[in-house]
């Protein structure tokens, strides 16, 4: 049987995919791959489900139409790549208010299995958003040194604002994704307008913490000298400073610092964002982290909703776990969206203490964004 014989027949199957190493092309199969990639679960919380490359190689069970807001910007580009190229989405609509055919145009000589749309304009938005399962919301302008999350706070409502409003009207039932700052407040923006349509699903509404998560791993695994994906910490509370809180005490594997070395790794996570927008000197803030995490986090949802068992992900949603209205904590995905939280699992007396000082700026943001659309016109 020649090559192309067996290409035909492995595409056939639906269980072919190539990765060119200069210019030849391996074949493999996905359901031997991943049972040589399974991780160990662990007594709380399970490593994602997606490895980004998993996600990348594994073969599609459903034709999932997912759409980017944002998707001509920094983080939106690298994200819409991304989604290109798994095979979880068949088609990726794009839009954002400028320059958005090209990148579609772009992306779509990539050759992978994702029909890709390009939308431009206010005019266009609702015809983005028509018939789309999952919605990815990166839209918004970046930070700038001497920045801070709440300083984007007036530009970026309003942006979240109007795409909220948009989703509500075209896709309601959709798993909606915000990675749009300050997540802290344009979540609970983002949950007030879909009320206001009467289409609000606390279990499918997030605010993407993933990045910390990220972060925290690769931070912990430097450290200690680990492999980066096998190591796991959950990160809780919001996505901003003081709130991020990192549980290093519920990481896996067991790690342990002395108090000096965790307090500094602890603050090193929650300024990671502020010391890449320092790095940038004016450039942008994180974009190609981000587009990885928020990948990750979309192809958790995906999976989930294909009827993947045990996929959990941190997130920032609508919660009874605090005093606080909106909190991020270790999530079980299903079909529909949240499953079950899993909530703050047993915390050290330092981790405590950190979600105690979080509470009133976690309040103050909840409220700013609460009050930001009953002021609306």
């Amino acid at each position: 049987m020649t090559v192309s014989l067996i290409s035909c027949w492995l595409v056939a199957r639906g269980r072919w995919c190539h990765r060119r190493e200069g210019l030849s092309k391996r074949f493999y199969f996905p359901l031997k791959q991943e049972k040589k990639q399974q991780t160990k679960m662990f007594a709380r919380t399970v490593r994602p489900t997606v490895s980004l490359a998993r996600s990348l190689s594994t073969s599609s069970q459903n034709n999932a139409k997912v759409a980017v807001l944002g998707a001509s910007g920094g983080i939106g580009q690298p994200l819409s790549l991304l989604l290109k190229n798994s095979p979880l989405v068949s088609q990726l609509s794009l839009y954002d208010i400028a320059h958005t055919p090209g990148v579609a145009a772009d992306l779509s000589h990539i050759e992978t299995r994702a029909h890709v749309t390009g939308y431009m304009g206010l005019d266009q938005l609702d015809a983005a958003l028509q018939g789309c399962e999952v919605v990815v919301i990166p839209a918004g302008v970046p930070r700038k040194p001497g920045m801070t999350r709440d300083d984007l706070f007036k530009t970026n409502a309003t942006i979240v604002a109007t795409l909220a409003d948009a989703c509500a009207r075209n896709c309601p039932e959709a798993m909606i994704c915000v990675i749009a700052n300050p997540v802290n407040s344009t979540i609970p923006i983002t949950s007030e307008v879909m009320k206001k349509h009467g289409v609000y699903n606390p279990n499918k509404v997030f605010g993407v913490t993933t990045l910390d998560i990220v972060r925290a791993n690769a931070f912990v695994a430097e450290l200690k000298g680990l492999d980066p994906a096998r190591v796991n910490v959950p990160v809780i509370g919001g996505h901003a400073g003081i709130t991020i809180i990192p549980l290093i005490s519920q990481c896996t594997p067991k790690v342990e610092f002395p108090a000096d070395q965790l307090a500094a790794l602890t603050s090193r996570i929650q300024e990671a964002g502020t010391e890449v927008v320092k790095a940038k000197a004016g450039a942008g803030s994180a974009t190609l982290s981000m587009a990885y995490a928020g990948a990750r986090f979309t192809f958790s949802v995906l999976d989930a909703m294909n009827g993947k068992e045990g996929v959990v992900e941190c997130g920032y949603v609508r919660s009874e776990e605090t005093e606080c209205k909106y909190f991020s904590t270790p999530l079980l995905l299903g079909k529909n969206g949240i499953e079950k939280n899993l909530g703050l699992g047993k915390l050290t007396a330092f981790e405590e203490k950190l979600v105690a000082d979080a509470m009133t700026e976690l309040k103050s943001s909840i409220k700013k964004g609460e009050d930001f659309v009953a002021n609306m016109k």
